[in-house]
This record gives C-alpha cells, sequence and structure tokens, in this order.
C-alpha cells in the first residue's frame, strides 16, 4: 500500500510518499481502507516539531525526542471498514466510519490502516449518512475541540460569544455550533474571510486588519481563541465580570459522546464543513506547505481512494 511517512522533523519535504506492507488487524482492531484524511495545524505541528518553548521539551518526550515516533501523520480520516478483528463487536465489515488517530503508533496518510474499536484518546463511529468520506474526514477534530471548549465555556442561550479565527477549521465549527445553542455571535477574521464568517452565522463581523477587537464596545460572555493567537488578558477588555476566556491551548479531550452529538448536528443539517482545498496522497507535501501559509479557510482535505 501507499503510505506518507516521515522520519526526521522540518519542512513538508520531510514527507514521503512509500510502499509499505498492508497492516493486518489484531483482535481488537479493524483495517479501514482510507478514503480520506487531512492536514490538521497538529499534523503541522508534529510534522515541524513546532512546539512552543514552554512544553518543547515534553512534547520531544512525548512524540520523538530526536526523530518522531509516529512516522505516519494524519489525526483524522474517513473510511471503509475492510476486515475486523475477533473481539471487535461494534462494527462490521463493509461499514463506514470516521475518527480520529490521537496517540496510536500510525496515522491516516495510508491507503489502510489499524484502528482498535476502543482506546482512551481517541474515537471511531459510523460517519455521517449525508456527507462524503473527504467531507467526513475533516469533522472530527475541528469539530470536538470546537464542542469541547465551548462546553467548558458553559455556552447558553443568548450569550455573547466572540469567536477568534472565526475562519479557520476549529473558527468555522465554533461559529455554527454557537448558533445551534443559541448565541449571537461576533467572529474576528481578515477582510478577505469577512463574507465567508457571514454566511457561517456570525451576526457581526470584526475584520482584525482594520479593528482591534479589545476596543469593541461590546461585552461578552465568552471570548474563544481558537487558534491561540490571542490572549487573557486582552480578552478580558471585553469579557464581562463573569465571562469566560477559551483558548485552542488548553487541553481538550475526544470522546464518543462528543463525536456523537457531532454526528447528529451533522445529520440534521445544522453543522457543515467547510473546505478550502483538495489534495491527494501525491501532492500532501503541497497540501502542508498550504497549510504552513497560514492562508487556510477551513479544512484542507485528502484524499486517498477515489
Amino acid at each position: 500500500m501507499k503510505a506518507v511517512v516521515y522520519s526526521k522533523y522540518g519542512s513538508p519535504e520531510v514527507l514521503q510518499l512509500k510502499e509499505l506492507k498492508k497492516p493486518s488487524p489484531k483482535t481488537n482492531e479493524i483495517l479501514v481502507k482510507v478514503m480520506a484524511t487531512s492536514v490538521t495545524s497538529g499534523d503541522v505541528r508534529l510534522r515541524a516539531s513546532d512546539f512552543p518553548a514552554l512544553v518543547w521539551l515534553p512534547a520531544r518526550l512525548i512524540f520523538g525526542l530526536f526523530s518522531p515516533k509516529k512516522q505516519i501523520l494524519g489525526h483524522e480520516w474517513s473510511g471503509i471498514i475492510e476486515q475486523i478483528g475477533t473481539k471487535v463487536t461494534k462494527f462490521n465489515v463493509g461499514d463506514e466510519v470516521f475518527g480520529t488517530t490521537s496517540m496510536l503508533k500510525t496515522g491516516a496518510y495510508a491507503e489502510y490502516m489499524c484502528i482498535p474499536e476502543y482506546w482512551n484518546q481517541g474515537v471511531v463511529i459510523k460517519k455521517p449518512k449525508n456527507l462524503s468520506h473527504k467531507e467526513s474526514a475533516v469533522v472530527p477534530i475541528g469539530s470536538m475541540t470546537a464542542l469541547f471548549l465551548l462546553q467548558k465555556a458553559e455556552i447558553a442561550r443568548d450569550q455573547k460569544v466572540l469567536i477568534y479565527g472565526a475562519s479557520g477549521s476549529v473558527g468555522s465549527y465554533a461559529v455554527q455550533l454557537a448558533n445551534h445553542y443559541g448565541a449571537s455571535v461576533t467572529g474576528v477574521c481578515s477582510t478577505r474571510n469577512v463574507a465567508l464568517v457571514e454566511h457561517l452565522g456570525a451576526e457581526t463581523v470584526i475584520d482584525y486588519k482594520n479593528e482591534d477587537y479589545t476596543n469593541s464596545s461590546e461585552q461578552y460572555d465568552i471570548v474563544f481563541d481558537t487558534v491561540g493567537k490571542t490572549s487573557k488578558s486582552n480578552a478580558k477588555k471585553v469579557l464581562k465580570s463573569d465571562g469566560r476566556f477559551v483558548t485552542t491551548k488548553m487541553l481538550t479531550k475526544e470522546s464518543t459522546e462528543l463525536l456523537l452529538k457531532i454526528r447528529q448536528l451533522v445529520d440534521s443539517g445544522q453543522l457543515k464543513p467547510l473546505i478550502d482545498k483538495e489534495y491527494s496522497l501525491d501532492t500532501i507535501v503541497e497540501a502542508h506547505r498550504y497549510v504552513d501559509s497560514g492562508r487556510k479557510r477551513g479544512n484542507v482535505s485528502v484524499v486517498v481512494h477515489h
């Protein structure tokens, strides 16, 4: 099978397309034919070992001090089950599934991979009925991160929520989810993304190139930094006294419960993935270059099988 591997940290060029042996599932695993995956900020960070100074050493100890332990990236995916282990009870051959590869030894930049039926750090469930594989593949990470942090902030109806970085993957889901909860949403983004963020459902949009959100006269119940580029001290300038600040720099947790809620919202048409560009395993280097550029809107999909 084809897979994209990397044996050292660095620029997108460290990613190499190779022929590897097709894996076989253990008793508790499913063999997935990967139909699509994505390029997330987590993939880019792991490839470059671009960790903040405070966590650089702990992160390197977890993910590989001198070279990456997990040589196949791809944190989220959608695919079809081709084989199941003898102890698997939740799934059948032919099931269309989607999920994550968090803290597993392998990722989804491959034509096939083995995933445990259950493990503590990640999740796999049947994919949304009304999405294609390339759409389903970009849903798990961004949407679960957005939902987890909005729940942490105790989002409620009629609140005022400011979403910083509203046109990115987490941001585009956060705008839609905040709308689902009945909040009034203000999005912060660049000039070229104003119309997009309005289309996602933001009532007000602040163009950060022309206006500093901290100068706003509005007071918000929640400020959600979806790109890790603002701070609690800045957010406090526009937060109500009992307001909450959440950021993607916080620890988040994946769960089957979160992804089931996401799937329900997708199936009911209340949540839609935003795909900016589509690539293949052959053009994965180009895909990483594009995400590195910082110009990504929503998500970048990688189609593995047509």
